[in-house]
């Protein structure tokens, strides 16, 4: 391809003097699959409909898109090139992270894992959608010595809860459903005791529903179908909502209600929809079953040794997936630049939930409420979103700063982690930008 070749050779020389780091991966592939179309080629021709796609998926400003499709129409392969190459490197240029201190950062983690035993621990920092710090310390699987690097695959446990809220919002965008939909819409075979809980009461903990079905076994595959008929029976903890307690059926509510409105089971749905798009090729459900590669095994520190700890088979819609802290930073850049949900649906997602007497529902004394799937507190005057996780041996959690930019991911392998401490603690050596 004449254009691609040429564009690479020049990309790099025209970024060093705009000011900016050449990265060939933030072209789009469309503008690589088009590059070679006539109107790129060979001069002032109309542009075809593949073009405009590549366009389009540029999301250029409304000044800079004018000015490289008259380019083209002229015939000025410089020009064009100059342009797309300014494109390209702005986030580099513009949204350059501020120099964090590594050596600190390093020194927190190490000590982390030497007082609490910790075998071995990622840890991702994002910013702006840039993943500028990403490192393994430690060991994955200690029976075979494998480090862990930014690659490993942990069970990221209850972080899977705004990760499949996500999921329900997407339907929201696009009219399938919506937060207020009672859950008899959808799941119509739910008892009369249901009847006033809505989808938002299932994602931020206010329906009144039991913490758990009485159906659970960790050992036994169970459809979420089975396990919700097991806990209809089951009367309601408080009135929907004038209480929030914590509910992981509920969460297996709403992968079922997903299921029933895309038309396709809810794991093929989040990958198909939210994970390849993100090119999070490294997430899935966490079924222990199929070999993974890179997967950490976890842990407990008991009686001075370590001790693994076997995982569910069952897979958990509460505490569905299993990543890395790569790919959590392509979803976090993915959230940062908008391609997941509307603005309007973020906004909502991130609001703290009433309860009926007026006042916000905590899930803890320390935050200042819950959302759909986000926890919502601050941080040295800093708003946090974020979500914990713990399952088997893993402990993660994922916060973000979404109003400076930052996001902190920690996924470790073993029960002592204490990665909400170790969380505060990074985020506090982050710079304000």
């Amino acid at each position: 391809m004449r254009v691609r070749r040429a564009a690479h050779s020049t990309f790099g020389q025209l970024a060093e003097r705009l000011g900016g780091a050449y990265d060939a991966t933030a072209i789009p592939p469309l503008f690589h699959r088009y590059a070679a179309c006539d109107a790129l080629v060979d001069g002032p021709r109309p542009l075809s409909s593949d073009c405009l796609k590549m366009f389009a998926s540029l999301r250029l400003s409304r000044t800079a898109a004018p000015l490289i499709a008259h380019a083209i129409r002229q015939g000025l392969r410089g020009t064009w090139r100059l342009l797309i190459v300014a494109w390209a490197i702005a986030p580099s240029a513009v949204n350059a992270a501020p120099a964090l201190d590594v050596v600190a950062i390093d020194a927190l983690v190490q000590r982390e894992m030497a007082e609490r035993n910790v075998p071995g621990l990622a840890v991702g920092i994002v910013y702006r959608g840039e993943l500028v710090y990403a490192k393994g310390h430690g060991l994955a699987d200690l029976e075979n010595d494998v480090p862990v690097t930014p690659e490993s695959v942990f069970a990221i446990a209850s972080v899977s809860k705004p990760v499949l809220a996500l999921g329900v919002a997407r339907l929201v965008d696009q009219g399938k459903l919506s937060w207020s939909d009672p859950i008899a819409k959808h799941l119509p075979e739910s008892p009369p005791h249901w009847r006033a809980i809505t989808l938002a009461h299932l994602a931020n903990h206010t329906s009144g529903i039991v913490r758990e079905s009485p159906a659970f076994d960790g050992a036994r595959v169970q459809s979420e179908a089975d396990l919700l008929a097991a806990t209809y029976p089951v009367p309601l903890d408080f009135a929907t909502g004038t209480k929030m307690q914590y509910c992981n059926i509920c969460y297996f509510a709403l992968a079922e209600v997903i299921s029933r409105v895309s038309g396709m089971p809810w794991p093929a749905y989040m990958d198909k929809t939210m994970f390849q798009p993100a090119g999070m090729t490294s997430t899935r459900t966490t079924s222990v079953e199929p070999l993974v590669p890179r997967r950490a095994a976890s842990y407990s520190w008991s009686n001075g040794r370590q001790q693994q700890v076997p995982e569910y088979k069952a897979v958990r819609p509460s505490g569905a997936f299993v990543s890395t802290v790569t790919d959590m930073a392509r979803l976090e850049a993915a959230l940062h630049a908008g391609r997941v949900v509307s603005d309007a649906t973020r906004r909502v997602m991130e609001t703290p939930a009433l309860l009926a007497d007026g006042a916000t529902g905590k899930m803890n004394p320390a935050s200042s409420g819950y959302g759909l799937g986000w926890e919502i507190g601050e941080l040295d005057g800093r708003r946090r979103l974020s979500h914990g996780g713990s399952l088997a041996g893993f402990r993660t959690i994922y916060a973000r700063y979404p109003d400076q930019g930052w996001a902190v991911i920690i996924l470790a392998n073993v029960t002592e982690a204490r990665r909400i401490a170790l969380e505060f603690a990074i985020a506090r050596l982050l710079p304000k930008p």
